[in-house]
């Protein structure tokens, strides 16, 4: 009987452990499909395995809903439900339209078959335009995932695991600002940054027959048994709680402060992305997902992600100090623009091409060292994507250089 029992434990955790790989699958597709979104894909589906919302906020046209879509259609099974708000959208049309059929016989009923009242994944796009006569309503099922019927009956337990919203904007008033500290995660998007992805894009919208992409999917049960049962498991060492106490301190000398709600939930998170890489305890370096937790407004994260990466990661912190570098020669870039290209020339060749190649050298070893101990290389990545971006966009606006030429090249 032990023996059996023992296989059958086993047997379990490698149906877990596939599920967080094949979840692994999902995001390296997604990154493929969508440039420079690697992060955003990440922390997307450790937000759904944390059972948490979270907010893609950027300008229109920068795949918010389409990748949200697609993530979303990798959960084979799940009751799916999609809306645009405006601020006039009835809180019928999202919970649940009334009968008419019943109504005519004197039944007041309401339809929630297809409506956010059975689904167990939402994708809310602008979120903050939400109506003053629905919001009450938004902010329960977010929160407490319950719906109270317009005829006043006993409230309704919604399924929902998690929900992605969108937006363009930040909220302005009280109410939407209610909602949007219901939003446990929060990432930041752009238009994008290096050329020769954009080159990218724009061969993929040239018609004709293209090889089908890898689609790796999940079954819902066992996404529901990954966020009820699996991720709550992850152990949580006192190390990590000493390290999140640290940063609590280090941040609230910076005037950042977030609630015990907001602190608590996002331990969920940290578990997530333990579970997502396959290991049973969570480690300091799952500290860098509370980058997209602990700022309010968008000035705020940068200061956030260093005080985070300070604490937890001192490669990528070096790595922030050469996004700096980075950044200010492409404000020089922009300044030069209408300069002849015998003065970009010379600009490039006396002082953007070396800091550029020193900056990608010095990165190249960071990551290394990263590697080789353990430690995550995500902003390390990610600042190398950025100095690449650069790069690619002096060569082709200072030197003229064909966006095809400077792709995937360091």
């Amino acid at each position: 009987m032990g023996e059996r029992d023992g296989t059958a434990e086993r047997d379990d955790t490698a149906g877990r452990d596939d599920t967080a790989g094949r979840l692994r699958a999902v995001c390296d597709e997604l990154s493929e499909r969508f440039y420079e979104r690697a992060d955003v894909v990440r922390t997307l589906v450790t937000a759904l395995l944390a059972g948490q919302h979270s907010l893609v906020l950027g300008p229109p046209g920068t795949a918010k809903s389409e990748l949200a879509r697609e993530l979303t259609g990798r959960v084979e099974g799940a009751a799916y439900w999609e809306i645009l708000l405006s601020k006039f959208t009835a809180p019928t049309r999202m919970f649940g339209p009334i009968d008419v059929a019943a109504l005519a016989r004197g039944e007041y009923r309401q339809v929630y078959d297809g409506r956010a009242t059975t689904a167990h994944i939402a994708f809310i796009d602008e979120i903050f335009k939400c109506s003053t006569a629905a919001l009450n309503e938004t902010l329960g099922y977010l929160n407490e995932r319950i719906y109270h019927p317009e005829n006043g009956g006993a409230p309704i337990h919604c399924p929902l695991i998690g929900a992605i919203t969108a937006s363009n904007e930040l909220p302005e008033g009280e109410d939407t600002a209610a909602i949007y500290d219901r939003l446990l995660v929060r990432i930041e998007v752009g238009y994008l940054e290096d050329p020769s992805n954009f080159a990218a894009l724009v061969r993929s919208a040239v018609g004709g027959r293209r090889e089908a992409p890898a689609r790796t999917t999940i079954q819902l049960a066992e996404l529901q048994r990954a966020v009820t049962e699996t991720v709550p498991a992850v152990d949580v060492p006192d190390a990590v709680v000493d390290a999140v106490c640290t940063l609590r301190a280090a941040l609230r000398r910076k005037e950042l402060v977030a609630s015990d709600r907001r602190w608590r939930q996002a331990v969920g998170l940290l578990q997530a992305s333990a579970y997502l890489d396959g290991r049973p305890e969570v480690a300091e370096t799952d500290l860098s997902v509370l980058t997209h937790v602990l700022w309010d407004s968008p000035a705020q994260r940068p200061t956030v992600e260093r005080e985070v990466l300070h604490l937890v990661n001192p490669d990528a912190k070096e790595a922030l100090d050469l996004a700096d570098t980075i950044e200010e020669l492409e404000t020089q870039l922009d300044s030069m623009a209408g300069q002849s290209r015998e003065a970009l020339s010379d600009w490039v060749i006396k002082k953007a091409h070396h800091q550029l190649a020193t900056a990608g050298q010095r990165l190249d070893k960071l990551r290394a060292e990263a590697a080789g101990a353990g430690r995550s290389t995500a902003a390390i990545d990610r600042v190398t994507g950025r100095q690449r971006a650069v790069r690619a966009r002096i060569l082709t606006e200072a030197l003229g250089v064909d966006a095809n030429m400077v792709r995937d090249r360091p």
